[in-house]
């Protein structure tokens, strides 16, 4: 997921971002403002360049214009195809929760304004790929794609099929990022606390197991450093590495994993580990750029993170300047994904070769110029050369990925097994919503309004009058 979309404390949630994943609401608001309705064109042209006619139009729906731009992509590679079709997109920022109705309503609805191609990110995409709205969703075989046989050439990360995979064992959605989590720290307070940068010096005093990590919050704070900057950033970690999701047998059920994180937010509470900020906050930023109130050693996150949000909230540019540099990754305390952005096609589209063509570029080819080597290296955008994981293992096998912002470590060498450690079947359609009722109840009883017992009581309450869903 290409920078995160949106706010994770306006959406008391993920993304995720991202899409990615990592996805940017500024952009994103942006485009919307462009585009003055649902269906607004990003392209007049209505016939091609030899007048033989109208150009078949490819409805392109999405959150961010990061899908739409790698549409544009494979068009410039690509130019007979742009002969033949012109796209026409729909951006529509996941801010209070605008996408995913407008999504819905245009599928159900069909006809020519209907999408051909669409968006899911982490947060909702179990919706589309397996709950209510997975009807709509075209196995990618129906596009022409020999899927199973192009997944294994690829080496795509598993999870990112699993969680792709509809209710009849069809892949509905592939993603082009990786979002496997690592643990990314400030090599200046490594070496003041530990006397060393190390990564794996550095994976061995955070864990593996929280016990190890919370033995380093201790040392840190011995130093007048937090180890986190908020308990949200033990979230993702601790939420993607459950072994059950919310929802089971269309019951809510409280993973052990997850009912621990209220230990672990009482715990950081309590012994002042972190600077009790919220992700996606001005504090929290300001922790990236060591300007909060007291140093924070790291966050847990995938590459996303690091490109899409820390990097342009570090203070600098270049090496030197604010934390720019000062930052390396090693494995996390326990293994966890958090984010992407997955690409579906409609069944009914009239373009569902064209659309297999744009969607096998974007999640399954692994040459040079396939979306994500070029995504991986850095050459999608010679403008911003940005580097990235990507779902191909075959892809990141040959790709390079030394970063200046951690200074000049591959972070590819981490983020590649983590890849293997995330898994896909925790996730259910309700977790957007569900994680932001458990999250605003951890934090009260953290902060000490409510007793434990009273913080789950009124989550099962709310879970209950929000989704009819009950507990187990």
């Amino acid at each position: 997921m290409k920078k995160v979309l949106s706010m994770l404390a306006a959406m008391s949630m993920l993304l995720a971002m991202t899409s990615c994943g990592p996805k940017d609401d500024a952009n994103t608001d942006a485009n919307t403002d462009a585009n003055t309705d649902t269906n607004s064109a990003s392209s007049e042209a209505s016939k091609d360049d030899s007048g033989s006619g109208k150009k078949e139009t490819l409805n392109i729906w999405a959150f961010t214009d990061e899908v739409p731009g790698m549409v544009k992509k494979y068009i410039e590679l690509n130019p007979e195809f742009g002969e033949k079709y012109e796209i026409k997109e729909t951006i529509i920022p996941t801010t209070d929760g605008a996408y995913q109705p407008a999504l819905d309503q245009a599928l159900i609805a069909g006809g020519d304004d209907a999408p051909d191609l669409y968006a899911a990110e982490a947060a909702f995409i179990l919706k589309y790929s397996q709950g209510e709205a997975s009807q709509y969703a075209a196995p990618y075989e129906d596009l022409g794609i020999d899927v199973a046989n192009a997944i294994s050439a690829a080496e795509i990360a598993q999870y990112t099929v699993d969680i792709g995979t509809n209710p009849d064992g069809k892949v509905v959605g592939l993603g082009y990022q990786a979002t496997g989590g690592a643990f990314i720290y400030r090599r200046s307070i490594a070496n003041d606390v530990f006397g060393t940068d190390d990564p794996s010096v550095i994976k061995d005093k955070i864990g593996p197991g929280w016990d190890k990590f919370f033995n380093a919050a201790e040392e840190l704070k011995a130093k007048g450093y937090g180890i986190v900057s908020g308990d949200g950033d033990m979230w993702h970690a601790v939420e993607n590495s459950s072994t059950s999701g919310w929802v089971v047998d269309d019951q809510l059920v409280i993973d052990d994993k997850r009912a621990e994180f209220m230990d672990f937010s009482k715990k950081l509470m309590d012994n002042d580990y972190h600077n009790n900020t919220e992700d996606w906050n001005d504090a929290w930023f300001a922790d990236m750029k060591g300007e909060g109130a007291k140093g924070i050693f790291g966050y847990f996150g995938p590459a996303w993170l690091i490109n899409y949000t820390m990097a342009d909230n570090c203070g600098g540019k270049t090496v030197g300047e604010g934390t720019y540099g000062d930052w390396a990754v090693c494995e996390p305390t326990v293994g966890f994904f958090w984010g992407g952005t997955w690409i579906l096609a409609n069944k009914d589209s009239d373009q569902k070769e064209a659309v297999g063509d744009i969607i096998e570029w974007i999640t399954l080819d692994t040459s040079e110029t396939g979306l994500q080597y070029m995504w991986a290296n850095g050459t999608y955008n010679p403008d911003s050369p940005t580097k990235d994981c990507v779902a191909s293992g075959v892809v990141m096998a040959k790709s390079d990925g030394k970063v200046d912002f951690l200074g000049g470590q591959n972070m590819f060498d981490v983020f590649v097994p983590a890849n293997e450690y995330a898994n896909g079947k925790n996730l259910t359609p309700y977790d957007e919503k569900i994680n932001s009722l458990w999250r605003d109840q951890v934090r009260q009883y953290s902060s000490g309004q409510k007793t434990k017992e009273q913080a789950i009581a009124d989550f099962k309450s709310n879970v209950s009058d929000n989704l009819a869903i009950e507990a187990k």
